[in-house]
Order: structure tokens, then C-alpha cells, then sequence
């Protein structure tokens, strides 16, 4: 039983700590990491159910989110806009 909480606990704090950095992320890159990111999470947590309850019919899912989360990072990655911090940088680029 205490393998379980601990799991809980620990997923529950990377779940946080991702949602943090999704948030105060400086460009949309690292958003799009930290989003990928909290995704896996959200995969090893359904797998750890899987594995408490016994029951694998939510595993269907884990290959639904994974296919999802990588096509959906590859065209962010593929037509993302470049950031640029401030005004003054742009003017500069033209």
C-alpha cells in the first residue's frame, strides 16, 4: 500500500513542478516541453492505476495519448513562430 501512496505522492509533485513551468515558461518551446511533459506524466499515472486496479482496459488510452501528444508536438514544433522578447528586437531583424 505504501508503494502506491508514495507513487501518488511523487507523480502528484511532477504533475505541480510541470504545471509550474508550463506556466511561467519564457517561450513557447519550453511550454510545449513542459506540456509534453505533463502528458507522460499523465501516462505513467494511468499505467499506475492499471497496475493497482488490475484492470487494463484504461491502457487503451496510454497509446491514444501517445499518438496525440506526438502528433501534436511535431506540427507545434514544425509552424511555431520564432519568439521575440520585445519590440526593439524586431526593428532590429527588418
Amino acid at each position: 500500500m505504501y508503494v502506491w501512496i508514495a507513487a501518488g505522492v511523487m507523480l502528484s509533485l511532477a504533475a505541480l513542478a510541470t504545471m509550474l513551468r508550463m506556466l511561467l515558461g519564457p517561450t513557447t518551446l519550453d511550454r510545449l516541453v513542459a506540456l509534453d511533459t505533463l502528458v507522460a506524466v499523465s501516462m505513467c499515472a494511468i499505467g499506475t492505476w492499471a497496475a493497482f486496479s488490475l484492470d487494463t482496459t484504461v491502457t487503451y488510452s496510454l497509446t491514444a495519448l501517445a499518438l496525440i501528444t506526438f502528433v501534436g508536438s511535431v506540427s507545434v514544433a514544425r509552424f511555431r513562430v520564432p519568439d521575440v522578447p520585445d519590440t526593439a528586437d524586431r526593428t532590429a531583424e527588418q
